[in-house]
């Protein structure tokens, strides 16, 4: 008697590829933080969770004598380990029928309405929320800006000498702004309109050679909740749980950031065993760190 064999469900997914582009290109210019992921090239991994990195530190220099030599010194070197902790996703399934009476639409964007709306904002206010959080990052007394009273540049002056003091590099600093903040801001700028120009641009793209990026300030919070929803119908995404950030300094060197798994997985009803429909399993494993030893390369500035 003939065995008829049945072949397994594939779970080599096609359609993936074809969106990963888009996912990419919708992470690049919608995330605010997304310039200060590490080069994948650059991290180790211990295990599946941990990186490494290698921390130098030697002594202050003694005097030289000319008969004795050199006094010695001692070197340190540690690793630390840095272990990534965020392990977020969501499930969703569309009818086949759905989809066609809605004009494919639901499918074809699905995914980058996902990483837009939901995915980009929750990462960003992470981020921030974890920077602004870390022990011995400098952090300003909180204060509540107030337009026409608050002197924001000077707010920024004060950072930036504080930073100066502590011998972070000047260059490639990155100037955080609230919307509000940034508005402050460019009232305190004076400006002067050359041959009697008709368009106006009040645009402040760098200060003091930082450049400026805007934060909405539903992501510019100093501790955020991540929630943790088991149904469906459970209210997914953060919710923010500290004080507004005003603005924020950032120097580049001081962040280890690394997104190590960003890839959906979108079923087609052939490949759905479950049901008539498109299933689409959405999952994002990253964390961000400040260096242990470049806390001082953060300075915070949030309201009361």
């Amino acid at each position: 008697m003939a065995t008829t064999v049945v072949a397994p469900v594939s779970n080599s997914i096609g359609l993936t590829s074809k969106y990963l582009p888009l996912l990419d290109e919708v992470y690049k210019r919608g995330s605010l933080t997304s310039m200060l992921d590490t080069a994948s090239a650059r991290v180790q991994w211990t295990g599946a969770q941990t990186v490494n990195i290698f921390t130098l530190a030697g002594v202050g220099m003694a005097n030289y004598d000319r008969n004795a030599g050199f006094v010695p010194g001692n070197t340190t070197g540690t690793w630390q380990p840095y272990t990534l902790e965020i392990d977020r996703g969501r499930s969703y399934q569309v009818d086949v029928m759905d989809n066609e009476e809605a004009l494919s639409m639901v499918v074809g964007n699905l995914l980058g309405e996902t990483e837009r709306v939901e995915v980009i904002p929750e990462v960003d206010a992470y981020r921030f929320a974890k920077w602004a959080g870390t022990t011995g990052v400098s952090a300003a007394t909180p204060a509540t800006i107030v337009p026409g009273t608050t002197d924001v540049a000077g707010l920024i002056d004060t950072a930036e000498a504080q930073m100066d003091n502590d011998e972070v590099p000047y260059e490639g600093r990155i100037l955080f702004v609230s919307p509000l903040c940034y508005n402050v801001l460019k009232g305190n700028i004076e400006r002067r309109i050359i041959n009697s120009e008709n368009n106006v641009n009040t645009n402040v793209e760098f200060y003091d050679d930082m450049r400026i990026i805007r934060v909405p300030q539903a992501r510019f919070n100093t501790a955020i909740t991540l929630n943790a929803p088991t149904t469906a119908a459970g209210v997914g995404g953060y919710t923010a749980t500290g004080k507004d950030i005003n603005f924020m300094i950032v120097h580049p060197s001081a962040i280890l950031q690394v997104v190590k798994h960003n890839v959906p997985r979108l079923f087609t009803p052939e490949q759905n065993i479950e049901a008539d429909a498109y299933r689409l399993n959405y999952r994002i494993y990253h964390d961000t760190f400040v260096l242990k030893n470049k806390v001082k390369g953060i300075y915070v500035h949030n309201a009361v």
